[in-house]
């Protein structure tokens, strides 16, 4: 009956959508409406429910699809072979958002919160678990510390067995496992490299349930006691999926000047998003930080060889054939994020050509066992990744006017601006107020213009061959002594930027003698506008590119653990750290004794015990003390890693603040504005420097 009466409701409100679509107005009534459009919208965001929520998803939806109507009815007229080509290449980038946006809201609008499914307690009952860290060419620095995490994991010894699968044939890793006390696999090739890597540990492995973590993801004591029991609750649950958490800074975090005051860029996926698709049964295999069913993986002859993004399609696979997945959102594990741009760059087009080769060889939208809402989640996340060629045409648009005088889009300027300003403010708006704690309006361009000249080609190309290309591992743990501007990565980037600069330049020209060049000063506001608008968010991207300093080892975490300081004279202090990483700590100084004894190791104190480390302090001063950690043996650093790294509420954050779009977009243009400021700062400096050293220079030459 609920069907039923949803089903009228549709049918009674669908005529008069389609009237809101297609009724045409001139550039006067269309303001009147697009203004009283976007101040109904603010009413309604007063309210806080989710059913104002979806109203708001419903008023988006029409006034863009009203914009595409239009573009689509009265603007593609063309004057020249080329304006129809420049002219329906923006019409196509402009659909693609479109189908974009319908996508996202589908994903987004009803997310998930799905609860935690308590084990028995009776623990004879709990189902064997295999761990699986599969790495390649990672240093035995990064690994070490997972699969010691993974030791710390709370579950019974006799069910839970730890494997540390080496593609690199390693004899330090052998050495390293056997010490350890977990397992040791290796194989005679690397055939199908991180899936042909688990498919043949499938093989050597009896475990109920796989559990999987990248090498350089640590999980806490609680990550099976929490992903678990949904196995014995539902039979035909074959995966879990938890968030990637990154506790070391991205590219955008570490390089930008705001970048540590934004959500991480993963943060929209793994969190509306997943929680969307799991409402759907459609949550995605990520590769890490996942339990899944070995008789489901089974059932599909193991992880998915045929793709380089194994993960999705092995995720993919199980759903088609019926088996359920879930998503806890709760970060359980955390991992290393990529050091520089040039590495997010390559993980990245790792990515965006294998969901491009699954929606080649395995599109969602065909074939058998999918619903209709799982189809419409998979093709969301692998159109997501053709999202290049659109940005590029976004951002050059301008200049078909402004340099070449070139008319693409056949229409007056305030017309086309009145229906624009309704589709693009309430799907900022909208989309703001869905998803605004985990991804603040406008960045996404930034992330998307990083990478859109560098996935253009690969995407292209995969698309037509979607069988060529090959595994690539991100390389993870690096450090950077000193800090640079990666040219390489943001060279197509600056030859755009350069181009709408003197684009901006001509159009102010041509507006201040608009008489003398017979044009209409408004068009040329519109391209400006637009012009300057692209360059804004092209200059933030090139400022990811400035590389800072990374020359810490460990990163530091937050957490307030007692001490006790051990000192030379044999007096003992009691005292709490400030921070602490598996390298070292800073204590809260309790007096004044540590500027004239040396202290020569500090006790960790905790609730299962204490842990004694020998140190070296490396600096000092009336507040706080810095000490490095000596090398201690493995069953002790095992101890330290559940301290620092595998606490149960170790990745447990409070949200960002909720976004505010105008503030973002000044967010924005402040790190425009730094990068102007550093780079003349950094020259400065280096000016100065040479200013000091051209004396000693000639003195050296005259001797």
């Amino acid at each position: 009956m609920k069907k039923f009466l949803s089903l009228l409701l549709v049918l009674a409100v669908l005529p008069v959508a389609l009237l809101v679509v297609i009724t045409p107005m001139d550039s006067q009534k269309q303001y009147i409406f697009g203004l009283i459009s976007i101040g109904i919208l603010c009413l309604m965001g007063l309210s806080k429910k989710r059913s104002i929520s979806v109203i708001m998803v419903v008023m988006s939806v029409l006034l863009s699809t009203r914009y595409i109507y239009f573009r689509l009815t009265q603007t593609l007229h063309f004057n020249s072979e080329i304006e129809t080509i420049l002219g329906m290449g923006l019409f196509l980038a402009e659909v693609y958002v479109w189908v974009m946006l319908l996508l996202s809201y589908l994903q987004t609008v009803w997310p998930l919160k799905r609860e935690l499914v308590q084990l028995p307690d009776d623990m004879s009952q709990w189902p064997t678990v295999d761990v699986y860290i599969p790495t390649y060419n990672e240093p035995l620095e990064v690994v070490r510390d997972t699969v010691l995490a993974a030791q710390c994991m709370d579950y019974p010894r006799d069910k839970m067995k730890i494997y540390l699968l080496d593609d690199g044939k390693r004899s330090e890793f052998a050495v390293f496992a056997a010490d350890a006390g977990v397992g040791y696999i290796t194989r005679k090739d690397n055939a199908h490299a991180k899936a042909g890597n688990l498919n043949h540990a499938m093989k050597l492995t009896n475990g109920e349930l796989i559990c999987v973590f990248d090498c350089d993801h640590v999980a806490t004591r609680i990550f099976l006691q929490a992903t678990v029991g949904g196995f014995l609750k539902d039979p035909k649950l074959a995966l879990v999926q938890t968030p990637h958490y990154f506790y070391s800074p991205d590219p955008f975090e570490r390089n930008l000047s705001v970048g540590r005051n934004i959500p991480n860029e993963g943060a929209l996926f793994y969190g509306p998003i997943q929680r969307g698709n799991d409402n759907w049964n459609a949550t995605f295999f990520c590769g890490s930080c996942a339990v899944i069913r070995r008789s489901a993986l089974e059932e599909i002859g193991g992880f998915a060889v045929e793709t380089v993004t194994e993960d999705a399609h092995t995720a993919l696979k199980m759903q088609r054939l019926g088996w359920g997945s879930a998503f806890i959102d709760i970060p359980l594990a955390a991992g290393l994020a990529t050091e520089r741009l040039v590495l997010h760059v390559i993980q990245r087009t790792r990515w965006a050509r294998g969901m491009t080769q699954i929606f080649r060889l395995d599109n969602p939208l065909f074939g058998r066992g999918l619903t209709i809402q799982q189809r419409l989640c998979y093709l969301s996340a692998m159109l997501y990744y053709q999202f290049a060629l659109p940005r590029i045409a976004f951002v050059t648009a301008p200049l078909a006017y402004l340099l070449f005088n070139l008319n693409i889009i056949h229409s007056s300027a305030s017309l086309v601006f009145a229906y624009a300003l309704p589709h693009l403010f309430l799907a900022v708006y909208v989309n703001s107020r869905l998803n605004g704690r985990f991804r603040y309006s406008f960045w996404g361009e930034i992330y998307d213009l990083v990478m859109a000249f560098h996935i253009a080609l690969p995407t292209m190309v995969t698309m037509l061959f979607p069988k060529r290309g090959k595994f690539n591992v991100t390389d993870k743990g690096g450090l950077l002594d000193v800090g640079y501007f990666d040219f390489s990565v943001v060279r197509p980037h600056l030859i755009i930027a350069l181009l709408l600069a003197a684009g901006v330049v001509a159009g102010i020209v041509r507006a201040c003698a608009h008489d003398y060049f017979g044009v209409d000063p408004r068009v040329i506001v519109l391209n400006v506008g637009w012009g300057l608008y692209s360059l804004i968010f092209l200059l933030a991207a090139i400022a990811v590119a400035r590389e800072t300093r990374q020359t810490r080892k460990t990163i530091r975490i937050d957490v307030d653990i007692p001490v006790l300081i051990h000192y030379a004279s044999g007096i003992t202090s009691r005292s709490q750290t400030a921070d602490l990483s598996m390298g070292g700590c800073r204590i809260v100084a309790p007096d004044d004794r540590h500027l004239k004894d040396e202290i020569e190791a500090i006790e960790l104190l905790l609730q299962s015990g204490a842990i004694s480390i020998p140190v070296q302090t490396v600096a000092s001063d009336e507040q706080h003390i810095r000490l490095m950690f000596d090398d201690i043996p493995l069953s002790r650093r095992r101890e330290l890693v559940r301290v620092v790294l595998s606490r149960a509420d170790a990745w447990i954050h409070p949200p960002k603040p909720q976004d505010n779009p105008f503030r973002s977009m000044l967010t924005i243009v402040r790190c425009v504005f730094d990068l102007f400021w550093l780079t003349w700062k950094s020259r400065r400096e280096n000016r100065r420097l040479r200013a000091q050293q051209a004396p000693n220079v000639a003195q050296e030459e005259s001797v």
